[in-house]
């Protein structure tokens, strides 16, 4: 019995975060301020994240972010749980890049900025010092990840996402399907196109090593 009250298993995780969600969604249906508070606390800072690499510019991602939780809030009545919470609004957001992507090609001249500062291409988890590695350690990681982060804004946009979605924001295939709105298979063939395209990105502009080790080689 003690086993089963204390099962912090994959499978029970995931029950406790559908209820959680479920409570959420209830309360954000109610017009809780409590609720529109931890909704913002899980979802802005990964939403952020997740724009910012299918687009690669910060104040567009941050306007998509914006447009993310008006149509959350707005739609939140009709939402019917038949996908995660996390699911949707990744699917929103998905569809808000695509659609900042469309106007950008229709309106303004693409432009290949290669020479981007270091405080544009950190993400948050470099503002933790690592106090155990050398200043060379450092330095060479954070060129691993200026410059992985330019080979995926380098290939197709339909690969990118699905590559961002699995190695980056960590989703089930599944999710992935149910995000993009295609077929397992489909997703399983993006993720290793996109690997694929990325190894040979980056193996075009570094010698192999430790970075093209960043980049599983199959859809695992």
């Amino acid at each position: 019995m003690a086993a089963s009250i204390l099962d912090f298993s994959p499978e029970r995780r995931a029950e406790v975060s559908e209820v959680e969600d479920l409570r959420l969604v209830h309360s954000l249906q109610e017009c809780s301020e409590w609720a529109y508070e931890e909704l913002l606390a899980r979802f802005q800072q990964p939403v952020y994240a997740l724009a910012l690499r299918l687009l690669s510019d910060p104040s567009e991602a941050a306007d998509v972010v914006q447009e993310v939780f008006l149509k959350v809030f707005r739609n939140i009545g009709n939402f019917r749980g038949q996908s995660s919470l996390k699911t949707w609004i990744y699917r929103i957001t998905v569809n808000e890049a695509h659609n900042t992507r469309r106007w950008f090609f229709r309106h303004r001249k693409r432009e290949a900025d290669v020479d981007l500062g270091a405080e544009e291409t950190r993400d948050w988890k470099e503002t933790i010092p690592d106090r155990s590695r050398s200043p060379f350690e450092v330095a060479f990681d954070h060129e691993q990840h200026v410059m992985i982060e330019a080979a995926l804004q380098r290939i197709t946009p339909i690969f990118r996402e699905a590559v961002v979605l699995r190695d980056i924001a960590d989703m089930r295939y599944e999710e992935i399907a149910e995000v993009l709105g295609v077929t397992l298979g489909t997703v399983k063939s993006r993720i290793l196109r996109g690997r694929e395209a990325l190894r040979a990105e980056l193996a075009g502009n570094l010698q192999r090593g430790r970075v093209l080790r960043l980049v599983p080689k199959t859809a695992e």
